[in-house]
């Protein structure tokens, strides 16, 4: 396929609004459709491919979402860049309802996921050691200081099965690590996308505090709607900051990403 996009991005459906001239381009992929066809328009003079993770109706749960399709097609349509907001629950008291982490790690506590592209014969063995693009991770924490979004440079965020949510005990385990932020979707879509050498960050958009804070139990467990109706919130900061980002994002891929498979294979 010829190239059509330059820049990706997963996330919710409201993304949408964003492009200009948006044309559905179908793709085909070794492991099954994408979420949804992908649409791809123009925004800031870049040509941008977007999936909703979740699908067009949000039918798609975070452990039934086909990843590799999703990451594969935005391979093929030629993009260098991938972007990847999502929803994320506090994990520590500093960070709170409204702030965005831009994640420089994560913890993968997911369990069955089909999460490489290298089932053999092949051994490939792609390095996680820094799983993100530090040149992404810069514009996006730049851009949310200059739209005055309260940012945290750097966090972990722990990436839990679904669709359940942590039980008090798995929660307290995960702030007495230190991590930042939790969440169902950033692994193995991060992983995945570095073993296509696409350079790819996350900002987690904290739409909760988890269960089991220190000082702050008092708070009721998180409900699925408290997170819908905060990232309803969050969505439109989340937009301008894509508005910010993309016309930033340079022309020449990320090396720290466009060479990860350099010294992989066995």
């Amino acid at each position: 396929m010829a190239r059509v996009a330059e820049i990706g991005v997963f996330g919710g459906s409201g993304f949408y609004s964003l492009l200009d001239e948006v044309e559905r381009v179908e793709v085909e992929t070794p492991y099954g459709p994408p979420s949804a066809v992908p649409a791809v328009g123009e925004l800031g003079g870049r040509r941008v491919a977007f999936i909703p993770r979740h699908g067009e109706r949000h039918q798609f749960p975070p452990h039934a979402i086909n990843y590799r399709a999703n990451v594969w097609a935005m391979k093929e349509l030629g993009v260098d860049w991938v972007l990847g907001p999502c929803a994320s629950g506090s994990l520590q008291p500093h960070v709170r309802v409204g702030d965005f982490v831009v994640c420089d790690q994560y913890v993968d506590r997911t369990s069955a996921r089909r999460d490489t592209f290298y089932d053999g014969p092949e051994a490939v063995h792609v390095s996680a050691a820094d799983p993100f693009s530090p040149v992404l991770r810069g514009l996006l924490i730049e851009g949310c200081r200059a739209l005055d979004v309260p940012v945290h440079d750097g966090g972990t965020v722990v990436v839990i099965q679904g669709p359940r949510f942590s039980t008090r005990a798995e929660s307290r385990w995960f702030t007495s690590m230190g991590w930042e932020a939790i969440n169902m979707t950033a692994y193995p879509e991060a992983h995945l996308a570095r073993e296509l050498e696409l350079a790819y960050a996350n900002v987690a958009l904290i739409t909760d505090y988890d269960v089991g804070l220190e000082g702050m139990e008092g708070l009721p467990p998180v409900t699925a709607d408290e997170v819908v109706r905060t990232f309803a919130l969050n969505n439109e900061r989340v937009r301008e900051l894509i508005r910010w980002v993309i016309p930033r994002i340079p022309a020449e891929p990320d090396p720290h990403c466009a060479n990860a498979l350099e010294g992989a294979r066995l």
